[in-house]
C-alpha cells in the first residue's frame, strides 16, 4: 500500500511542483519544450536499445542459453518508455537510467539478483519433507509436483547392490 501511494500520489505531486518551479525559472513554453524533447529523445533511445536487446536475446537463444539478462533489460526498457513519455523531470531521470546502455545492465543484474533471492527464499521451507505428488506449504497452499529424496534413493540403490 505504501509503495502504491508513493507511486500514484506523491510522485505526481512532486512532478507538478517541479514543473511549476522550472516553468517560473525558464518560462512555461521552454518547460513544455523540454518535456516534449525528452519524450522524443527517450522514445528513440528506447527503440534503439530495444532492438539491440532483442537481437542479443535471439543470439543467446540460438546458442541454447537462457536470455535472463536480456529479458530483465527488456522489462526495464518497457518501464523506461512509460516513464519517458510521462511528463515530468523525475520520471525522465528514472526513464533515462533504465534505458541507457551504461546503467540498464547494472540495474537488470540487481533486479535478477533480487528476484532469484526471493525465489530461493520461497522454495526453502515450503515443503513438509514427505515424498509424494502434493504437499502443503507452511501457509496451507497445496503445491503440485513430483520430487524424490536423494538420500532415500541412494539407500535403496545400495540395498539393491548388496547380495542377500
Amino acid at each position: 500500500m505504501g509503495k502504491l501511494f508513493l507511486l500514484f500520489v506523491l510522485i505526481p505531486i512532486v512532478e507538478i511542483s517541479l514543473l511549476i518551479s522550472v516553468g517560473e525559472q525558464i518560462g512555461g513554453w521552454n518547460t513544455v519544450a523540454i518535456v516534449i524533447a525528452t519524450a522524443l529523445i527517450g522514445s528513440y533511445i528506447v527503440r534503439q536499445q530495444g532492438l539491440t536487446t532483442l537481437i542479443n536475446a535471439q543470439q543467446k537463444m540460438q546458442q541454447g542459453v537462457a536470455p535472463g539478462q536480456e529479458v530483465a533489460e527488456g522489462l526495464l526498457l518497457v518501464i523506461a518508455g512509460v516513464m519517458l513519455v510521462t511528463p515530468g523531470f523525475i520520471t525522465d531521470i528514472i526513464g533515462f537510467l533504465f534505458c541507457l546502455p551504461m546503467t540498464r545492465p547494472l540495474i537488470a543484474k540487481g533486479l535478477l539478483a533480487k528476484l532469484s533471492m526471493q525465489v530461493v527464499g520461497q522454495t526453502q521451507g515450503g515443503f513438509s519433507g514427505q515424498q509424494g505428488s502434493a504437499n502443503r506449504s507452511a501457509n496451507g497452499d497445496i503445491i503440485e509436483g513430483e520430487f524424490e529424496r536423494k538420500d532415500e534413493h541412494k539407500a535403496d540403490t545400495e540395498r539393491l547392490d548388496k547380495p542377500d
